[in-house]
């Protein structure tokens, strides 16, 4: 459920990326990659971190913050350099959709195997929704609960908003567009290590971006333990400038020391693994515990200590309602309808 104030700023704010998304479209189109394309494209860039801000409800504010202050931005910078996914001769609705939402495009003439996971289902999609649903009214009893169980079932209560919000976005631009998409999750919960875990099976369109931007330019300058560490740094970076959305605060410098230590364990894996390998039965609750634990250490408390928490729980328990009532109304109405028709 939207606040009524969000309502009319989430129409502005669509109309305004709009507006910018057809101004770079016509911009990259008769200017050449470089310095000639990034400077026309500076305007855009300035603006398109300021529109989350418009809004009210965090959830608002945080997923318009990651599709316009990170996934846009750094897309933006790719045509400025002449590098896809984005392209100029894309008609303006699938120019808007590939430069702010986080989808990657899928070859359409590739086969099934090279195409790899398909996205969420139906069944899978009601079944995270349901399963979403029943974890909200547990916060009723965080007073109750152990801290670390409180934050297990955040990190749970996290994964599944992605993977939902994310899913839907994609359904969106493929119903809508036609646009062939990559899911966003490929099962995170059976990463068998750090490698596996952020680089091919959680929030895919990130590794992707950092990829490109980063990791690439870096390694072929300094080598690949140099990439994988620019790019858990410039994520790390960039997980600040989330959190700072999400609590209106400013950064604190724990998410970027929770990726950086991320991507110092993922090279010293790397290394490990040429040596020895950890059967999967091993490898995964291995992963999974040095995840958890070092996200409850540095990755929650940015957010828990202002309680921007206790806003998400709130805004999520009024959205379970307002569904559940939607449903309930819907059901009585069915109900009339066929007691009027017998």
């Amino acid at each position: 459920m939207v606040p009524g104030g969000d309502l009319g700023s989430l129409a502005a704010v669509v109309a305004a990326v709009t507006a910018c998304m057809a101004y770079a479209g016509f911009a990259a189109r008769r200017l050449r990659p470089g310095l000639p394309r990034l400077t026309a494209l500076l305007p855009v860039l300035a603006f398109l971190p300021l529109p989350p801000l418009a809004f009210r409800a965090l959830h608002l504010r945080a997923i318009s913050a990651f599709f316009l202050a990170w996934v846009a931005e750094f897309r933006l910078l790719l045509l400025a350099s002449g590098q896809g996914p984005l392209h100029p001769s894309l008609p303006l609705p699938a120019f808007a959709a590939v430069a702010t939402l986080p989808v990657t495009l899928r070859d359409p003439g590739a086969t099934a195997a090279a195409a790899g996971r398909p996205g969420l289902g139906l069944a899978e999609s009601a079944a995270m929704a349901a399963l979403l649903a029943a974890i909200v009214p547990l916060y009723r009893h965080e007073e109750r609960m152990h801290r670390y169980a409180l934050l297990a079932l955040y990190s749970v209560h996290i994964y599944l908003a992605l993977e939902l919000v994310l899913a839907a976005a994609a359904a969106a631009a493929r119903a809508l567009l036609g646009l062939h998409l990559e899911p966003q999750f490929d099962r995170p919960y059976l990463s068998a290590s750090l490698r596996d875990f952020w680089g091919r099976r959680w929030n895919l369109s990130v590794p992707a971006l950092l990829r490109q931007c980063v990791f690439r330019p870096v390694r072929a300058r300094l080598g690949a333990p140099a990439g994988v560490l620019a790019a858990f740094a410039v994520s790390g970076l960039m997980h600040e400038v989330m959190f700072s959305y999400l609590t209106l605060r400013p950064p604190t410098g724990e998410a970027a020391a929770f990726f950086a230590l991320h991507g110092a364990c993922a090279v010293a894996e790397e290394w490990w693994a040429v040596r020895r390998r950890w059967p999967r039965a091993l490898a995964t609750p291995l992963t999974l515990a040095f995840v958890g634990v070092t996200a409850f250490w540095l990755f929650f408390p940015p957010i828990t200590r202002p309680g921007a928490d206790k806003q998400v729980i709130a805004e999520s328990e009024a959205m379970v309602a307002f569904l559940r009532g939607a449903a309930a109304r819907a059901g009585g109405s069915a109900r009339s309808v066929l007691s009027g028709r017998s």
